[in-house]
Formats: structure tokens, sequence, C-alpha cells
């Protein structure tokens, strides 16, 4: 672990991290002068008729590689008047995401996890835990719902309306809450390595008083070319694409203590702040942006339909996520040798730490983009 980079620590614990990163957060806002002001969480964003969304207030570029984001913090503060980064801030994931339902689906259904070697074993050994259920608009427009619940590690095929229910309440929009009703199963798998971090946004003409809170990432990933992981002929191997991507997202903002929240002003200020970053951006990466509007998850989808994956070939193999927990799976052989089990937990390994294609280590993305 870099002495530097204290969050790792806690890679595998989330209240420890999320409890020391507010840390360094209220530090790092105290540090430019605000030692009363409070934090608060992103708000429902409350439309015309009274509806109480859950919005995912998020901008993203799509580039080749990681490579082309070296130096991107430094950049970042030099060419964002009033950014300046949260000390300590960084961690890193990695995420392995499968897609649940199809490019037809009103939503995006999808499960992510976190990625984990048990100590002292293989690092090339990894499990999934930490499972999430979310589902999310589609497409990278303003006012892009996102309803996502923690699943249990011990129950990972458990129905998740009863979870989402119980976590948004009436918030919950009924066309999600239908939809979730509906069957999933694995449409296709990503892997993605991500070095998060945080930065602070202000403006006083644009945002007021509100110090607002940016989440930053910077991802490599892989996808897989086939719903089950397994090799492709089209692409002579098991993974069909390979890029980067830069995320910047809203998570929330500092207030003074007392201060009278204001549903437009916070808003204004949020969609002022994504501009804010994403403006400069665009202009510095011009020549590598790759024209992408889809989410993640529509590009898994999108990718395996241009390599001819079929909708009823998805419904035939019917893939559910928890299946790739498993080393031998119970009821699928390999289809060159019926006497063997299908490994689709080594399968996911591989869109990880396929030699060729292996994603590159979080540390590494780290020192990369300072």
């Amino acid at each position: 672990m870099n002495e530097h980079r204290p969050l790792f620590k806690h890679i595998r614990n989330h209240a420890a991290l999320f409890s020391d990163l507010s840390h360094y957060r209220n530090a790092a806002v105290a540090e430019l002068g605000f030692p009363q002001y409070e934090f608060h969480k992103t708000p429902k964003f409350v439309t015309d008729d009274g509806q109480r969304l859950t919005i995912e207030p998020e901008r993203s570029i799509v580039l080749p590689k990681v490579n082309v984001l070296e130096g991107v913090k430094s950049k970042l503060v030099e060419h964002v008047p009033g950014l300046s980064m949260v000390k300590h801030s960084e961690i890193g994931y990695r995420y392995p995401t499968a897609a649940l339902a199809g490019l037809d689906a009103p939503f995006i259904k999808r499960m992510r996890s976190e990625y984990f070697h048990k100590v002292d074993e293989d690092r090339s050994i990894c499990r999934p835990v930490n499972l999430s259920y979310g589902i999310k608009s589609r497409g990278k427009a303003d006012n892009r719902q996102e309803y996502e619940v923690w699943m249990p590690d011990e129950a990972p095929d458990q129905n998740p309306l009863p979870l989402l229910i119980e976590n948004y309440g009436e918030d919950l929009p009924n066309d999600v809450r239908h939809f979730v009703e509906q069957p999933s199963r694995v449409h296709g798998w990503m892997g993605v390595k991500r070095a998060a971090f945080e930065a602070l946004y202000r403006n006083s003409v644009a945002c007021g008083d509100l110090i607002i809170c940016v989440a930053m990432s910077v991802d490599a990933y892989n996808i897989g070319a086939q719903p089950d992981l397994s090799y492709s002929p089209q692409v002579e191997s098991s993974v069909a694409a390979s890029n980067a991507e830069l995320e910047w997202e809203v998570e929330g903002y500092y207030a003074p203590r007392g201060w009278t929240f204001d549903h437009d002003a916070v808003w204004s200020a949020i969609y002022h702040t994504l501009e804010a970053v994403g403006a400069p951006l665009n202009d510095l990466y011009s020549h590598a942006i790759l024209p992408i509007t889809q989410s993640k998850t529509e590009r898994i989808l999108s990718t395996l339909s241009s390599l001819g994956v079929s909708q009823a070939h998805i419904d035939e193999l019917n893939l559910q996520p928890w299946e790739f927990l498993q080393t031998e799976s119970q009821h699928r052989v390999k289809s060159h040798d019926p006497s063997r089990p299908v490994n689709l937990l080594g399968r996911l390994n591989r869109l990880f730490y396929q030699p060729e294609l292996q994603l590159p280590s979080l540390n590494w993305m780290h020192d990369l983009i300072l």
C-alpha cells in the first residue's frame, strides 16, 4: 500500500472506507476556509408534477486506452477554475458488471460486484463480493434515474424488489418497479478497474455559497465477447473490446450550517458543475474522445449484438449472475468436452487478467493520472 493512499487499506470494508473518506473530504473543505460547512447528499429531483426522482448527475468521456489520461488530475486543476482535489481520497475498485436486460428494454438492468482474492491467494484468482443490483435510465443524458441496492452475499439470487421498496419507498416509480419484476438473465459482461478520487468545486456566481463535491474516476475496461465469457472465433478471444473512461458525478454538496435548502438552486449548481468540468475535458481530449453516447451496460449489449449474439441465444443460455461465483457449474459443460463442467468464475477472472489483455493495477492507474 502506498503511504499517500491510506484508503486502500479499507478496500474491502465499505463502512470504514466511507467514514474515512468523509473525514478527508471535511478536512479539505476546512482547508478551503469553510470549517462550519456541512455535507449534504445529492437531493431528489422533484419534477413539475411532484415526482421525486433519484437522479445520477454524471458525465463521462470514453477514450481508446487509459494511457491517454496521463496527468489528468493536474490538468483538471489547471483548466477548471475553482476545482481542487481532496487529498487522500484515492481508492480503487475491480468491478465485474453483468447486463441483465436487452437493448430493447426501457431501462438498464445490471448486477455489479467488487472483486477480491482471498488473503495470501494468487491475485489473479478473485471472487465477486458486495453485489449490487441496479436499474438506470438509458443513455447518458440529464435527469438519468438510478436505483440501486446491495444484495446479500449469502443470497445473491434473492428477489431485489423488496430491497428496493425498503430503500426508496414511495419514491420508487411504478415503471421501475414493474421492470424489476421482469425476469433477468446475463446478456454479457464488462470487467472494470476503477481509480477513483474526489474533488471540490466552487463558483460563487453560479453556485452561490455551495461547494459541490465531485466523485471522479478513471476506468479501464474489457467487454466479454460472449454472454458466458467463452472464446469467440470472430474476435479470436474471449474479450471483444477494451477502452477507458473518465467519469465525473456530483455526489453531494457542502452548505453553510443552517442554510435553507433550495431545490432549484442546488440542481442549477449541480448541472453547472458537470459542464464546468466537462467543457475543458472535451477540449483537452477532443483528438481522442470516442463518439460513444451509451452507458457502460449498453456498450456491453451493443458489442455482443455487433458480434451476432442473438436474444434467442441469450434466452437459451439463461445465465444468472450468481453462476459466475462457481468454479464448477452444476449443469453446464464445455462444448468440446461434455465430461468437463464449465468454470464460469475462471472465465470471469480472464476478463480481468488474461495476459495479453490484462487490466492495469489500481496503483499504476493512480500513478498515471497524477
